[in-house]
């Protein structure tokens, strides 16, 4: 028999995952002392709560709508009973969109248990689980998910399972606070030392000298002297003899790190999408322009808001019965000033792409009778140039 081949070959499922990690092992465990292990631990950063926050917030506050069918013969529906309360527990759907969207967000899945379902089958409640509680995984003989949720074995027909950051060969998304451990690790820390630095006295406050050789006990003699000196008075302090009295002082950039904290939060940041740190006013070491400032809305949603909005659609869309889809409503993301709001809508009466009716509702102002249709007068001639 060869040395190097034994004849027989190790035959692996096609459904076998690599083993997933315990937590505290590997990236998502501690970096000085900072255990990242839970979701939340991660929103000590401020960074990070703000990414995640910002992103979450807006799209669970965004209108959602209901529609079927597509260009004329398109309408609105009612919402269907899962997207007025999706929990079922009375706090509505931007309470349970923002839970779903921080899952996503901190654990890359978000897992909740179908606690009813309609007639055709498709779920109408979802209580969602906390995503540090939920292990799936494929069976290698089946390659069908198994779950479990804590101490709890799941069936996978009432485990609902959404995933963000996925890679071939494994069931569950990947956790951008566990690949991003050292990062956010590092910003607390050094946030915590700054902290210690003046709670726990980190640094003696000064050096007091004498030329003389002391012995401890005089030592702790003039020490207590000097101290009592300086508590409760606000009187110069004379020192007779050869004593000197030396400060130590240290700069506030130096006890806080704020040059690690400012790199580690813009980082933090880009977790999330490119250019939300400039949104969220960290400093990335380049200039802004007026362009860009005016432009940070649309970016936000271009370049980070909108790929969790489509996400969010589709995942809505799925809980609905067959040709019938959900839109969020990006438009209510744009604040204008009153002139280029009124501009905006004048410019689309005249060209007849909205009617009275739809400017007023937008503008929170109740409908008039002759403003179902369109503008009729002719659209203005353009002359170009």
């Amino acid at each position: 028999m060869s040395l190097f081949f034994s004849g027989r070959r190790e035959r692996r499922s096609a459904f076998a995952e690599p083993p997933i990690p315990p937590p505290g092992h590997g990236g998502g465990g501690t970096f000085a002392r900072v255990n990242l292990t839970q979701a939340e631990s991660s929103l000590q950063k401020v960074a990070v709560w703000s990414a995640v926050d910002l992103i979450a917030s807006l799209g669970s506050t965004l209108p959602v709508d209901v529609y079927e069918g597509t260009g004329a013969a398109r309408r609105e529906l009612p919402k269907p009973k899962v997207l007025e309360d999706p929990s079922g527990e009375g706090y509505g759907l931007a309470d349970w969109t923002y839970q779903y969207l921080m899952s996503l967000l901190l654990r890359g899945n978000a897992n909740g248990r179908i606690a009813d379902r309609d007639r055709i089958g498709n779920p109408t409640q979802i209580v969602l689980y906390h995503p540090d509680e939920v292990r799936g995984w494929r069976d290698a003989k089946t390659g069908l998910p198994q779950w479990r949720a804590g101490a709890e074995e799941v069936p996978a027909e009432e485990m609902w399972h959404q995933r963000a950051y996925v890679v071939p060969g494994r069931l569950m998304g990947l956790s951008p606070i566990a690949h991003h451990a050292t990062t956010i690790g590092q910003g607390i820390a050094a946030a915590r030392f700054g902290q210690q630095w003046f709670e726990d006295g980190a640094h003696p406050s000064g050096i007091l000298t004498n030329d003389q050789k002391l012995d401890k006990e005089q030592a702790r003699t003039a020490k207590e002297r000097f101290m009592a000196a300086l508590r409760g008075s606000r009187e110069p302090l004379v020192l007779g003899g050869s004593w000197k009295f030396q400060a130590i002082q240290v700069a506030p950039e130096e006890s806080q790190f704020l040059e690690t904290q400012r790199y580690t939060a813009a980082e933090c940041a880009r977790i999330y999408g490119p250019g939300i740190a400039e949104v969220l006013g960290y400093d990335t070491g380049g200039s802004m322009t007026y362009a860009n400032v005016e432009q940070r809305s649309l970016d936000l949603l271009t370049y980070t808001l909108d790929r969790w909005l489509v996400r969010t659609e589709r995942m809505f869309t799925a809980l609905l019965p067959p040709g019938q889809y959900v839109k969020i409503n990006r438009s209510a993301l744009s604040r204008t000033d009153l002139l280029t709001r009124f501009r905006a809508h004048a410019l689309a009466l005249q060209n007849r792409w909205t009617t009275p009716n739809e400017v007023r509702d937008l503008e929170d102002q109740p409908p008039v009778k002759w403003g179902d249709e369109p503008n009729t007068a002719p659209a203005p001639k353009v002359q170009i140039d």
